[in-house]
């Protein structure tokens, strides 16, 4: 079986490109969820993330942004004092920060996913690469998704972080195309409602 050359040689790595990977996402703790553990990977492997996210899970409530966005001075700190997460002063700000943002946008938009989702029209991209080298880091998209979560206070967000979000919830499917992936997720024809 074909699959996307960045998940050999881990079962974890396998089973996340195999069933989520490209998905397209339309709720909102999920998207939150992959915010946070983005930001929380920047320097570091998806695979070590991946490894922690189950303790993430339970470290932020499971991914709650209504809880997150109250956290305070002696919750922040027991989160950087816990050995299961990514013990970044810095992100672990932003990942606070980033959840009194996304409420705000949630408010404003009605949800975090029609605000994202609202750059695509409601319909995810269709990638076209035959190779991992192909596919790019950043694009035009994320750069205009990042630059406007970075005018309304979202921290630790770039274009880099962001395309790695829209590949992750499905708004692209960068899958290869060779990989037995593209087809199916692009036979999902995803759409986000109202848009």
């Amino acid at each position: 079986m074909n699959r996307c050359g960045w998940c050999a040689g881990s079962d974890l790595y396998r089973e996340y490109h195999d069933t989520e990977w490209g998905v397209p996402v339309f709720d909102d703790r999920r998207h939150f969820e992959f915010l946070v553990l983005e930001s929380a990977q920047a320097g570091l492997s998806w695979l070590t993330v991946l490894k922690k996210r189950e303790h993430y899970r339970r470290a932020y409530d499971g991914f709650d942004p209504d809880k997150v966005a109250l956290y305070d001075d002696r919750k922040k700190e027991a989160l950087l004092a816990d050995a299961g997460l990514i013990r970044n002063r810095l992100k672990i700000e932003a990942s606070l920060n980033n959840a009194r943002k996304f409420l705000e946008i949630q408010r404003e938009f009605g949800s975090f996913s029609a605000y994202l989702w609202g750059f695509t029209k409601g319909r995810p991209i269709q990638g076209q690469w035959r190779s991992l080298a192909e596919v790019p880091a950043r694009t035009e998209l994320s750069d205009r998704v990042a630059a406007d979560l970075k005018k309304r206070g979202f921290r630790f967000l770039g274009s880099i972080i962001m395309y790695a979000h829209l590949q992750a919830t499905g708004l692209v499917n960068d899958h290869i195309l060779t990989c037995f992936r593209h087809k199916e997720i692009k036979r999902l024809k995803a759409r986000f409602p109202g848009l």
